[in-house]
């Protein structure tokens, strides 16, 4: 009779842990909305693709990795959301794709012909923008996290 007594006061006990983990596990860890506003789009209008990355593979262009958004284009802007994103560091692109193929464009040296743009609004001269430029933090508490991002060629 002992060991049956032992054993289910055992399980009791795991089971009590395992349940005030649970409890606790949504105040330690929150989740974040990224909200992300597009703005500066130029007629004609068609669609904004708003990408986030958790890493730098890829930024800012191959969208393989990322998190990917395509939206109508109304010339008063567009907001892209990410849902339940953990802490830690993020950065997005969006592009303004004209011409419906879900990509930003580029000439025969590269440089875009569609409108495009990068968190923190990082704009470097003759080169796409790097991943820790444009880079920024999802904080521990949750909530919501509102960027702007203004597109332009």
């Amino acid at each position: 009779m002992l060991p049956l007594r032992s054993s289910r006061m055992a399980a009791i006990r795991c089971s009590a842990a395992a349940l005030m983990l649970c409890s606790a596990w949504p105040a330690a860890w929150a989740f974040t909305d990224v909200v992300v506003r597009v703005g500066g789009i130029q007629p004609p209008l068609g669609q904004v693709g708003c990408s986030l990355f958790a890493e730098a593979s890829g930024f800012p262009m191959d969208n393989a990795r990322a998190q990917q958004q395509w939206l109508p284009a109304p010339g008063d802007g567009v907001t892209c959301q990410f849902r339940g994103l953990a802490p830690g560091r993020y950065a997005v692109s969006v592009g303004h794709d004209l011409n419906g193929n879900r990509r930003v464009d580029t000439n025969l040296f590269g440089m875009p012909t569609e409108q495009w743009g990068v968190s923190n609004n990082a704009r470097p001269a003759l080169r796409a923008p790097r991943f820790e430029e444009a880079v920024f933090t999802v904080p521990d508490n949750g909530g919501e996290l509102i960027l702007r991002i203004e597109v332009a060629k």
